[in-house]
């Protein structure tokens, strides 16, 4: 309840601090209204001012904004024309298929090399298993997207390019705006497969970073939990090794593995910007390639409250995860 109260302040806190920075970046907005060549013509200059609110004084131009923004009104975008909510909307489902998809990847490998490496300390699988998480972990998210595209698009040839899907097939029935799941709601199998293996290559290179994070923190969590009394305890009873692995010790060495992947959920989606512009992923993160590029400030400042509310919003359901996971959170 404390955290749901403090919602509303924490976006509150988000939206003055994007709108200050966004009024105090040394650019000039209606270069990207009325283009370059009309900046001198007075009178288009003074419309576009009065059309976007920008002849008024900056408290008046934020009073306006949190005013809309309570309505659900992010502005209008100077690019598309069209409400920057409606925009986000539009790109979300792409944005969030690609996100979950490199959870996935990150939080399945992540978890059973951790456990590896734990299991095997010190031997060669456990080098082997830190080299991985190394390399994922060093590696910048853009240089491993073109490698990725160069070997396994463009020379091997067995995965396919950048995009949603091939350039030759329709998009399924909007039903969640995830191509994979609305494919197999409309029982096309040949449009799924085509739509998973487009998720395959971005989807590997987003989760790579957090999977990572996640395999040394669950091997260092492990190796702890082990020498806990609880397991020794377990052990002596009697039980197989697989299941006070499983049933005893991993269950709490996965308690501080909830926070990173949490906010690794957020971060991926905020971190999906070079990724998507790599692949040509029509989601947020391009959106916000090209809100920049172009000096769309209202496109600019609703991504960045869309991201800060995710963070808020992922922090909550992590907190109600721990509270489930770990009976000592629900008894404090």
């Amino acid at each position: 309840m404390r955290r749901l109260l403090l919602m509303p302040v924490l976006l509150l806190g988000i939206v003055t601090l994007t709108f200050v920075v966004s009024r105090t970046v040394p650019a000039d907005p209606l270069a990207s209204i009325v283009g370059e060549r009309q900046l001198h013509n007075e009178q288009v200059v003074a419309a576009a001012k009065a059309r976007w609110g920008l002849d008024k004084s900056l408290p008046e131009q934020y009073v306006i904004y949190v005013t809309n923004l309570l309505r659900g009104d992010l502005g209008t975008s100077f690019r598309t024309k069209s409400p920057v909510a409606d925009d986000l909307l539009r790109r979300l489902p792409a944005t969030l298929e690609l996100t979950l998809a490199a959870m996935l990847f990150a939080v399945s490998v992540g978890v059973v090399l951790g456990m590896v490496a734990a299991l095997k300390r010190d031997s060669w699988v456990d080098h082997v298993a830190r080299l991985v998480a190394l390399i994922g972990s060093s590696i910048p998210v853009f240089w491993a997207g073109l490698i990725a595209l160069f070997i396994f698009y463009g020379k091997l040839g067995i995965l396919p390019g950048p995009g949603r899907l091939d350039p030759q097939r329709n998009p399924p029935p909007e039903l969640t705006g995830l191509y994979t799941i609305d494919a197999l709601v409309a029982l096309d199998f040949p449009l799924f497969w085509d739509a998973l293996r487009h998720l395959v290559l971005p989807g590997v290179v987003l989760g790579w970073l957090v999977l990572g994070i996640i395999s040394r923190l669950v091997r260092a969590s492990l190796i702890e939990v082990l020498s806990q009394d609880y397991v020794r305890t377990a052990r002596a009873k009697g039980l197989t090794e697989t299941r006070v692995i499983v049933t005893h010790a991993l269950r709490g060495a996965l308690i501080p593995v909830l926070t990173i992947i949490g906010l690794s959920f957020a971060s991926l989606i905020a971190g999906a910007v070079l990724t998507e512009s790599i692949f040509a992923w029509p989601g947020i993160g391009s959106y916000a390639v090209e809100a920049a590029r172009t000096l769309d400030f209202p496109a600019i400042m609703g991504v960045s409250i869309f991201v800060g509310a995710a963070y808020i919003v992922t922090n909550l359901v992590t907190d109600v995860a721990y509270a489930l996971v770990d009976p000592r959170v629900r008894l404090s």
